[in-house]
């Protein structure tokens, strides 16, 4: 893949782009599931509701009364107002929101370090005759962003200001939100004014939604009480079957600005991992064939979408758990998630698989991933009770705050 040969100042850096990736921010699936969606998602995996949007009334009311759930739900395992959203399938398309065959995924969102990223991105973008698929700002959660489809109809999201739920977990009032339907004109004045500006009005800043736990807090995990012996604390890596290998690298690679880490090669299958900063890999591309090889559901192009424990205990009791209320669970060839060791994926309602896990490889100065052989051994039909310390397995961001 050609390197830009023009530089960009992101915050006094000279980038290939003017904007660089920094993590997975949320994720969506549309489910054809979607009440045994929410109790997998919300009851099992212990995302919590932020806000929950009724898209009904933008529907004529013949169109909305088909349709087995018109709300838009919004989720998050910390402090980000969102991390994971899902809604009924059938709703986009009751919309109008027609995607393509196995696209089950509406949004994969990647976090950038500011706004002026986000707008000189979507120029950026638009220069290299990318699909803009819409920008602005949308609520709730508040996020600037603007949208780029990948070659196959995976929406990517590049976003700046993500709204932070705080102790109360209450999000923001919708008396106080300020979307925009295009690139926002710069600069623009801090959340902090528009807050200042709605107490003036008199908005009542405790009106916000806040979400309301079913489960007994019967576990002591870590010291903690939560109704589950587990705690989310990262979500990632995306894992995407693609039906045409290069056209996804350069999207991924020279659109996006995501490098490779490593390459494998698993049954004759050529499977490339990529990554935003310091974490092994935040987004796999396999080839869709490997699909039917693993017995994997042929409606979605998504092979998985990640959630990270907090560690190696946590790991084993939600597999535990999870497999206690009925959850299928599955495992791949270690050699498919390269950079991580003991995982297991869950299947959800829909049949796509997200990934369990505690620890992923770190990339450092030099860029290199650790030789396969100075990896741990993994035999993922034994779990060892504990494990030896590697040396980066507390080396990635630490989750800040509360578990709950």
């Amino acid at each position: 893949m050609t390197e830009h040969s023009e530089r960009y100042d992101v915050g006094g850096v000279l980038l290939e782009r003017p904007f660089q990736l920094r993590r997975l921010g949320h994720f969506l699936f549309q489910s054809e599931h979607i009440r045994e969606f929410h109790d997998f998602y919300i009851n099992l995996l212990g995302f919590q509701l932020t806000d929950e949007i009724d898209m009904g009334h933008r529907m004529k009311p013949e169109v909305a009364s088909t349709i087995d759930d018109t709300r838009l739900y919004f989720s998050r395992y910390g402090g980000d107002h969102h991390a994971f959203i899902f809604s009924s399938a059938n709703m986009s398309k009751a919309r109008g929101r027609v995607f393509p065959p196995k696209v089950t995924v509406g949004q994969i969102s990647w976090i950038v370090g500011s706004l002026k990223e986000v707008v000189e991105g979507e120029e950026w973008l638009a220069r290299q005759s990318m699909e803009i698929s819409k920008s602005g700002r949308d609520t709730p959660g508040s996020n600037y962003h603007t949208y780029v489809l990948d070659p196959f109809g995976h929406p990517n999201e590049i976003l700046y200001g993500m709204e932070q739920i705080g102790w109360d977990g209450r999000s923001k009032p919708e008396e106080i939100w300020r979307p925009f339907k295009e690139a926002a004109p710069l600069p623009q004045i801090p959340e902090y004014q528009e807050v200042q500006e709605g107490m003036k009005r008199g908005v009542d800043m405790e009106s916000g939604y806040r979400h309301t736990e079913t489960l007994p807090f019967d576990y002591d995990v870590d010291g903690v009480k939560l109704p589950r012996p587990f705690k989310i604390t990262a979500i990632g890596p995306v894992r995407l079957m693609v039906p045409d290998m290069e056209k996804a690298l350069h999207f991924y690679c020279y659109g996006l600005g995501f490098k490779i880490t490593e390459e494998v090669e698993w049954n004759g299958h050529r499977c490339y991992f990529l990554r935003a900063k310091s974490d092994h890999h935040d987004l796999a591309l396999y080839p869709e064939a490997i699909g039917a090889e693993l017995g994997l559901s042929d409606h979605s192009y998504c092979m998985s979408f990640g959630c990270r424990v907090y560690n190696y205990r946590q790991l084993r009791d939600a597999i535990a758990f999870l497999e206690g209320k009925g959850v299928e669970i599955r495992y791949l060839p270690k050699e498919l998630t390269p950079g991580m060791d003991y995982t297991a994926f869950a299947v959800d309602p829909d049949g796509h698989l997200v990934q369990l896990y505690c620890y992923m490889e770190q990339i450092g100065w030099d860029g290199r991933p650790r030789p396969p052989d100075q990896r741990r051994n993994v035999d993922l039909g034994n779990w060892p009770e504990t494990l030896e310390e590697a040396s980066d397995q507390i080396g990635s961001e630490t989750f800040m705050g509360p578990w709950m």
